[in-house]
């Protein structure tokens, strides 16, 4: 396979704490491995609660002390245009990193460090929306409102979207005037990395973003239950989610989260049979299956269930294997061993439970799969609703079919599951779809369409799949606080007792 060094990559990563690459206070390291061979790539520094504390203190400080929330928020964005236009000049390194670390197809890291840059854009032109009010009071009174940045943000990202998920967070941080200490998975830390430095070659000034890398359960969990953070974004899976909801709630810090799910693919009988099963395929595939919103959970018309299945699976053996650097691969590499060997003990519960392994659910044969994390694109027949593989979120390349006779049960099923993050629905009767997307508990909906967003519409899920919503205007808001201002400017002094 062809796995160049990039240009991005260095030997050894320190943290960034106030515009320094500083080592951990321990001195230790930890490696990161390329997924697609296995290889170790770099070493990484390993920080501790010192490190933490360190990197609190100096968001706390550039919050307080420094500049950057005073700023107008026409200047802000004005750097944010400029971190967009760094990235832009560094597209094909910042791709070739996330490669590198992620194991991801290269047509699939493209799409996500473009969505990077653009989600920079966006909140770039998005500050000239923060504004306060006037609200009419009693004569005498004057009232005004402002919005104030909420303060220290601990940034807390997945490793299936390194970069992408950074930047949807640390945009409108920034946005707001925001400080950030950004905690990215230790499995993938490297891109978040290169956007802090990024960041401050744009003119971000020191402290305003710092990147502690190491242990979730150890520097994650310590940064959540930090009495100098004021507010937590999460995005990944539930069990994390909500510990990290009831550690916030010690201090009652603002909490965003972005959690799991299981979303459910609805094709009606009336469907475009080429276009959704063309939608089904990417929906579950893209990315290895390892997205959050990953349609794996195909609902079928019982009319129409074989022939779907059919193509299905005859789309699914098309779908190409390989080199996670080459222009021709759709399917890249799972993301650790830890992760196949739960995706592997999925399909074989599946099996166990009277369910059928239609195509896939074992390692790609040939010599390039031999090391690395490869998983073939799996589907799961004679599923019924209430089996584990239906139920609970597997993360990773491998989707189960279901039947269904008619409306109402297409859409007992798709909700019947603690997750409402996504779903899509695919039939050419727009009345039916928007019948259907109304009762959905889903925060996001595709009608005849796999793309789940664009930057500027939000995203962001019901129920166990978390509360908060990303990419979008109103995510300033989940940045920010509203302060009230209620002022006495009449001629004569108030006197509420009459004394």
């Amino acid at each position: 396979m062809h796995m160049e060094k990039v240009a991005l990559l260095k030997e050894k990563y320190d943290l960034l704490i106030n515009g320094e690459a500083v080592p951990g206070s321990s001195g230790e390291t930890f490696t990161v491995y390329n997924p697609a061979t296995g290889e170790a790539i770099t070493e990484v520094a390993k920080a501790t609660r010192a490190d933490v504390d360190r990197a609190v203190e100096a968001a706390r400080a550039a919050l307080t002390q420094g500049k950057w929330a005073r700023w107008p928020a026409s200047r802000r964005g004005q750097i944010l245009n400029k971190i967009a236009s760094i990235m832009r000049s560094r597209f094909k390194e910042l791709v070739e990193l996330e490669v590198l670390n992620t194991g991801k197809a290269l047509s699939a890291a493209k799409g996500q460090v473009m969505q990077a840059i653009e989600d920079f854009e966006l909140y770039a032109g998005a500050v000239s929306t923060i504004q306060g009010h006037t609200k009419p009071v009693p004569n005498g009174f004057f009232h005004y409102s402002v919005k104030e940045p909420v303060g220290v943000c601990a940034q807390i990202i997945p490793w299936n979207y390194p970069l992408m998920m950074a930047a949807w967070k640390v945009a409108p941080a920034l946005a707001a005037g925001c400080t950030i200490v950004l905690k990215p998975a230790s499995l993938t830390p490297l891109t978040a990395l290169a956007l802090a430095d990024i960041c401050h070659e744009a003119g971000v000034p020191n402290g305003v973003i710092n990147v502690i890398t190491g242990s979730g359960s150890d520097v994650g969990s310590y940064l959540v239950e930090h009495p100098g953070v004021d507010k937590v974004a999460f995005t990944g899976e539930t069990t994390t989610g909500k510990d990290i909801m009831a550690k916030a709630s010690e201090t009652l810090k603002r909490v965003t989260l972005e959690l799991g799910g299981k979303s459910p693919n609805i094709i009606f009988a009336d469907a475009d049979l080429e276009a959704a099963v063309n939608g089904a395929v990417f929906g579950i595939y893209y990315n290895t299956g390892q997205s959050c919103e990953a349609r794996s959970r195909l609902l079928i018309h019982e009319d129409i269930y074989d022939a779907f299945i059919e193509r299905f699976i005859e789309k699914t053996k098309q779908l190409r294997l390989g080199d996670p650097f080459s222009e021709e691969t759709h399917v890249g590499a799972v993301i650790s061993q830890a992760q196949w060997d739960t995706i592997h003990s999925y399909v074989q519960a599946a099996e166990a439970e009277g369910a059928r392994v239609l195509c896939g659910g074992k390692r790609p044969e040939g010599k390039e799969f031999e090391r690395g994390h490869w998983y073939l694109p799996t589907l799961i027949g004679d599923v019924t609703n209430d089996m584990r593989v239906a139920q609970e979120e597997i993360f990773g390349p491998v989707v189960v079919a279901i039947k269904f006779k008619d409306e109402q049960e297409a859409i007992r099923l798709a909700n019947d599951t603690v997750y409402g993050l996504a779903a899509a629905v695919w039939t050419r009767d727009h009345a039916l779809a928007h019948r259907v997307t109304g009762q959905l508990k889903a925060g996001v909906i595709m009608v005849n369409n796999p793309f789940s967003t664009f930057p500027g519409l939000p995203f962001g899920g019901y129920k166990q799949s978390g509360f908060g919503r990303e990419l979008a205007l109103e995510s300033l808001d989940l940045y920010m606080e509203t302060k009230s201002v209620l002022s006495y400017v009449g001629p004569k002094p108030l006197n509420p007792f009459g004394l």
